[in-house]
């Protein structure tokens, strides 16, 4: 697993952002201060292909309730669920942003913790 996540300073900008405006739990905002203060901070053309983040198809196995789904990752103001876009500000781009193939995550949702694993992550 990765010791320290990879994201670009705009990433990096939104998350401090929305643990400023209090939009996740306690747990949540817990652990993404920690990650942020270990991130390796990276210009987009610098960051790995197999990275989570805004503007990538990302397969997920959750290890805790047994299913995998895809979601694509874009910006706050693009998402529709409907369509699986979701926002790279919601509970599971949080929760994988920064992170790489492979790399399994306990991760403390609101609902409880799960892990999860980054089977494939595609650029749009």
């Amino acid at each position: 697993m990765t010791n320290n996540i990879i994201v670009t300073t705009g990433i990096y900008d939104a998350i401090k952002d929305t643990l400023r405006r209090k939009k996740v739990s306690m747990q949540e905002e817990k652990r993404l201060a920690e990650e942020l203060r270990k991130a390796k901070q990276v210009l987009r053309r610098d960051l790995p292909e197999d990275v989570v983040t805004v503007d990538r198809k990302v397969t997920i196995k959750d290890h805790t309730r047994d299913f995998e789904h895809e979601y694509i990752f874009v910006a706050s103001t693009k998402a529709k669920p409907a369509k699986n876009k979701y926002s790279i500000l919601s509970d599971i781009a949080l929760a994988t942003v920064g992170y790489k193939v492979g790399d399994v995550i306990d991760w403390p949702f609101k609902d409880g913790e799960r892990k999860i694993e980054i089977l494939k992550v595609e650029s749009l």
